[in-house]
């Protein structure tokens, strides 16, 4: 049963009134079916609540707090009920790349509006009914993040392999009229969706501006686990460049007309086509920087910061572990670090996917097994720094279950977490991160994802 509240914190102005095990059935006569409706419908000043006991017998209750303060309930799901699964087969879905073997909630797709406005996650709004496009629009659910990958509609059908995957583009127009604001991405797959096809898209898109405030154009993410899936091609070196060109050329057009470029390339693209990533006033608000746009510029930033400020760190002897796509980048500020404090000793690693295949090359899918086999016997200093995104976010394990103690004690080392940003990369290298674990994301009841799924949706 949906809504059922688990707890109630210190100091809830319902202490005492509402109990554990009690349904929040409505507040001030609107039905509260899940944590949207909840958020929307506390956050004024005067609540009248109605309750109702394990024993189904209802009762009233009510509060006055300061507007916008919390009730002080906790769920027992954040979601408040079962979180919507996704109704597409995408030729390029990641899920469907996964091993065998691996935990049961890696193969859930969620493909959830509410999850999308609460924590970023990207939806393709295929599985939206009227009901859920109105309250969007009624209670002005804003931002969300939307998986566009084109805007053709034939094409959108063929890519997601849904028959309506095409009338999405309609309710995204739905949505912009409104004024909901949209961040979008184009997981770019070459032979599909790139080339004269991303041109139109990007054209279709600006039209929707400043409802579309952001796209990022990402390059499709292939495995070694790709029997019976529909054949795609990687990204070639020089198909990268091609498609840089063509974003930043369109994005400079934006730029004039709109004091925004829109449009962005993952830091992927970058990497594979050997060019140098742009200088950070490129990237404006840095909007999907969860989204890998961006993110190497901002961490090279903030690191640079944190060598200005720095005092002597002393003697320091660490390593850091990435994936091969990140590497030299790293290297690079490794070798700033020890220019300026010669007593440093920083080793950067790049681990090979041996797990999903080497066209796999981000560090957020780094396994604790390569890591392990990689990396023993290697001179690994008094520590291990890794990228807090390649452990699951609840929990501090790897995505193939390996936990980041057991990874250590094989290593011998302490294994570090830290997230992208550079003052705590450098305080990690300081010896400053003393615990390597970072803020908890609201817990999903297993439905929040592993960063490579949202990437790659």
């Amino acid at each position: 049963m949906e809504n059922i509240i688990r707890s109630l914190d210190p100091g809830s102005p319902l202490e005492g009134r509402a109990h554990a095990g009690d349904r929040l059935v409505s507040i001030n006569g609107h039905i509260i079916r899940d944590v949207l409706d909840y958020k929307f419908h506390a956050y004024d000043r005067d609540l009248k609540l109605v309750l109702q006991r394990p024993d189904g017998s209802e009762y009233r209750v009510h509060v006055r707090k300061a507007e916008g303060g919390d009730l002080g309930l906790d769920f027992e799901s954040y979601l408040m009920d079962r979180p919507r699964a996704c109704a597409n087969n995408c030729i390029f879905c990641f899920i469907d790349q996964l091993p065998p073997g691996m935990r049961q909630t890696m193969y859930f797709k969620d493909d959830d509006a509410r999850l999308s406005f609460l924590l970023g996650n990207y939806i393709t709004l295929t599985n939206l009914s009227e009901r859920e496009i109105r309250r969007i629009i009624d209670l002005h659910i804003s931002p969300v993040n939307v998986s566009v990958h084109t805007m053709k509609p034939a094409l959108r059908v063929s890519m997601l392999r849904n028959p309506r995957a095409g009338e999405s583009i309609a309710v995204m127009k739905r949505l912009a009229e409104a004024g909901i604001v949209m961040n979008c991405q184009i997981v770019c797959c070459p032979g599909w969706n790139d080339g004269d096809e991303l041109l139109y898209s990007m054209r279709e898109l600006k039209a929707l501006w400043p409802a579309v405030h952001s796209v990022s154009v990402v390059p499709v993410g292939l495995t070694r686990w790709r029997e019976g899936l529909t054949e795609l091609q990687p990204f070639t070196r020089e198909h990268a460049a091609e498609t840089i060109d063509l974003v930043t050329a369109f994005g400079d057009g934006c730029l004039k007309d709109c004091s925004s470029r829109i449009f962005f390339c993952g830091d992927e693209l970058y990497l594979k086509a050997g060019r140098a990533l742009p200088p950070d006033e490129f990237y404006e608000e840095y909007t999907q920087l969860e989204n890998g746009i961006g993110m190497l510029r901002l961490l090279e930033t903030e690191f640079r910061s944190a060598l200005r400020l720095s005092e002597d760190p002393g003697e320091q002897r660490c390593s850091i572990a990435c994936g091969t796509a990140a590497a030299s980048w790293l290297r690079q500020l490794a070798d700033r670090a020890m220019a300026q404090w010669p007593q440093l000793d920083i080793r950067v690693y790049a681990i090979e996917n041996d797990f999903f295949g080497h066209d796999v090359t981000v560090s957020g899918l780094v396994t604790g097994r390569d890591l392990i086999r990689q990396l023993q016997g290697k001179d690994l200093g008094s520590r291990l720094l890794v990228s807090q995104n390649m452990l699951r976010r609840q929990e501090d394990d790897f995505l193939d279950d390996v936990t980041r103690r057991e990874a250590g004690e094989a290593l011998g080392v302490p294994i570090i977490a830290v997230e992208s940003d550079g003052f705590l990369l450098w305080d990690a290298i300081c010896g400053q991160h003393p615990d390597g674990t970072s803020g908890a994301a609201p817990e999903t009841e297993d439905t929040e994802e592993p960063e490579y799924y949202r990437y790659n949706r």
